[in-house]
């Protein structure tokens, strides 16, 4: 059976009893899935909540956000993982750098940061004189400072620690790397500074940071190259799960009518033991559970809510605080306005809005007319997000339409004239009208009643229902996508421990 079949199997695998299934689309999922299918073990991935390669709208697939990475060099861990699994090279060539590689649009400037020292100094002099030294010297400064912290990642620190000897050991290991206190380059408080730092938010998941790895560590790697992955966020989660699927792993994915929509987690006494599938009869067995979704999407499925409380309670200490509110444009790539960046920090100078993201996106067709999912020449897509309160989405599509309103306007800003050439509008949040649950929320930010151990974590990977783990985004929040990643990593590791104590089939 090929990787293709497997992936659009339509009444699901004919194994009913895993060594682990993975729940959600999240790519720290993904990552564990794979890497324990390549250590020889029975792996099931079911996708549940997956946003899709994007949404449609108008005959066009727009993304649901900007989705920017850093170099796969600035995540050593990560490098090694995706290594194991022959995937580096794949991985390296799909992650293409923005030219230029950081644009910044303020009322008076505009300016390009140019990964070439000589250009960016000569940008940045013409833009601000002799205030520019300084925050030509604060960048240099950030873009090498995850440099520091490096070697601690790669010795694979239990973190979150869980338990006394996990914390005394990660304690040594933090003493052995004192750049993890190193405080940041970028602290001027100059309208160009402010901006830089702006991007933070757009590249982890942590509502406030606070602590010093968590305001550098993020910020660093993506400075050294901001990075575009083909087919965005979703794009690296479609590579790791065909990996998985040509390693022998099951898939179920979003390609039948049902969607393999989970309905709920079934527990035998005090341990997770399968998932039910809605419109299914068949319970899909394995000795552990590793979920890789929203705890809010994950609480949902726990329907023996008094039998469980402890979980729930674990669950409970993720509050979402903020969602990345996006609007699309698709335009004639001639419309936009000459030297416009793929990738462009924009200051608002609005105090609810904040600062704007916008990537420039190839334009993919819907079904139809033998170009589906191909890019259409000469167009793009001018993705712009904002952070708005997670309360937003309450407040009704009356209130997202003003909103997407206010966003126009910023864009009408920045691009004049090109709004009169716009062959589409559209906003996921009231325009994916496909999308159910956490699919429209494909970059909040999160606050935990939880200690944040480095100021980086949220949810420990362990739960009061011992064999079943979490490595979603909200357990390392505070280190962006090389966290999402960091949490699919370390997860395997425990799976692998598990496993040696439990045979699913003698359970």
């Amino acid at each position: 059976m090929t990787s293709a079949a497997k992936l659009k199997l339509p009444s699901g695998p004919s194994r009913h009893v895993y060594d682990v299934i993975v729940l959600g689309s999240q790519l720290g999922g993904a990552l564990a899935a794979s890497l324990l299918a390549k250590r020889g073990h029975r792996v099931l991935l079911v996708d549940h909540d997956g946003m899709g390669p994007g949404y449609e709208h108008g005959g066009y697939v727009l993304p649901y956000a900007p989705f920017v990475a850093p170099p796969l060099k600035a995540m050593p861990a990560i490098e090694e993982a995706l290594s194991e699994l022959g995937l580096t090279t794949t991985v390296q060539r799909a992650l293409r750098p923005h030219a230029p590689e950081l644009q910044l649009v303020m009322p008076k400037n505009r300016m390009d940061l140019h990964a070439d020292a000589t250009r960016r100094k000569a940008e940045v002099t013409r833009e601000l004189g002799e205030e520019g030294e300084a925050l030509l010297g604060a960048l240099a400064g950030t873009t090498a400072q995850h440099e520091l912290t490096d070697a601690f990642f790669k010795a694979q620190p239990a973190l979150p620690p869980d338990g006394f000897f996990e914390g005394w050991g990660l304690k040594k290991l933090i003493r052995a790397h004192p750049g993890l206190e190193a405080p940041p380059h970028l602290a001027a408080e100059t309208p160009a500074a402010a901006l830089v730092r702006s991007l933070r938010p757009f590249i982890n998941h942590l509502d406030r940071p606070e602590s010093p790895l968590a305001l550098t560590r993020p910020l660093s790697q993506v400075l050294s190259t901001p990075c575009f992955f083909n087919g965005g966020h979703d794009g690296l989660r479609e590579l790791l799960t065909r990996r998985l699927a040509e390693l022998g792993g099951d898939v179920l994915g979003r390609d039948s009518p049902s969607g393999f929509i989970v309905e709920e987690l079934s527990f035998e006494g005090s341990k997770f033991a399968g998932v039910k599938l809605v419109r299914s009869d068949t319970l899909y067995r394995a000795a552990c559970l590793v979920a890789a979704t929203d705890s809010s999407a994950l609480r949902r499925l726990v329907t023996d809510k008094k039998h469980h409380r402890g979980l729930l309670e674990h669950l409970d200490q993720s509050t979402t605080k903020s969602i990345l509110f996006t609007v699309n444009w698709v335009v004639p790539e001639s419309a936009l306005p000459r030297g416009m960046g793929e990738l462009s920090l924009v200051d608002t100078q609005d105090a609810e809005l904040g600062s704007m993201l916008i990537q420039l996106h190839p334009v993919r067709a819907t079904a139809g007319g033998g170009k589906e999912g191909k890019d259409v020449d000469g167009l793009r897509v001018v993705c712009a997000g904002v952070f708005v309160p997670a309360t937003a989405r309450e407040l009704g599509d009356e209130h997202l339409q003003t909103l997407a309103s206010r966003i126009d306007a910023q864009l009408d800003a920045v691009m004049p004239f090109t709004a009169q050439h716009r062959l589409l509008r559209s906003a996921p949040y009231l325009d994916a009208s496909g999308s159910r649950g956490t699919r429209l929320m494909p970059h909040p930010l999160y606050s935990f009643e939880s200690e944040a151990v480095l100021g980086v974590t949220g949810l420990t990977q362990r739960t009061p229902v011992k064999n079943l783990l979490l490595a979603g985004r909200e357990v390392l929040p505070g280190l962006g996508l090389e966290g999402e990643l960091l949490a699919g990593v370390r997860a395997a590791r425990l799976v692998q421990v598990m496993l040696k104590k439990k045979d699913p089939l003698k359970g």
